[in-house]
């Protein structure tokens, strides 16, 4: 199957409400995880998928197993009031292994992308000043 599916899954991480984002295309499950503060309100939940969905950052792909979904309009509406229903810490976002492995990922890169920046900006400080000097000594040996 080569479909795409997209899911938000909204849970209270104390002391904050967090929002999941699991992105499954072609048997490859991303995740995006979105921390909201106070409890979101329906408006917030739908102004952040409608305008900031595409600045939200998933992580790397992860091989996940897909199940077939049922084509059933009323199956999938009591499926939906199911989950609406569950209420707790225990979420199965939470659970979920491979959401949390990519979760993992997504740190990881993260850290491997702010340790390069760190590094540019130390090695062009130290070319700046470098350069300063040597400007430095030039102006010192003009007038003689």
């Amino acid at each position: 199957m080569d479909g795409k599916s997209g899911k938000l899954t909204v849970f209270f991480e104390d002391p904050f409400w967090v929002g999941v984002f699991e992105c499954v295309s072609d048997g490859h499950l991303s995740v995006c995880k979105v921390t909201f503060g106070a409890e979101p309100k329906d408006y917030d939940v739908l102004e952040l998928v409608l305008d900031h969905y595409y600045e939200l950052k998933f992580s790397p792909a992860v091989k996940a197993e897909v199940k077939q979904v049922a084509d059933n309009p009323k199956r999938r509406q009591r499926n939906a009031r199911k989950e609406l229903q569950v209420s707790g810490i225990g979420t199965k976002s939470q659970q979920a292994f491979k959401v949390q492995q990519a979760l993992e990922l997504q740190r990881e890169e993260a850290k491997t992308e702010r340790r390069h920046k760190s590094r540019e900006q130390r090695e062009a400080e130290k070319q700046r000043q470098f350069e300063l000097k040597q400007q430095k000594r030039k102006e010192k040996h003009r007038g003689h």
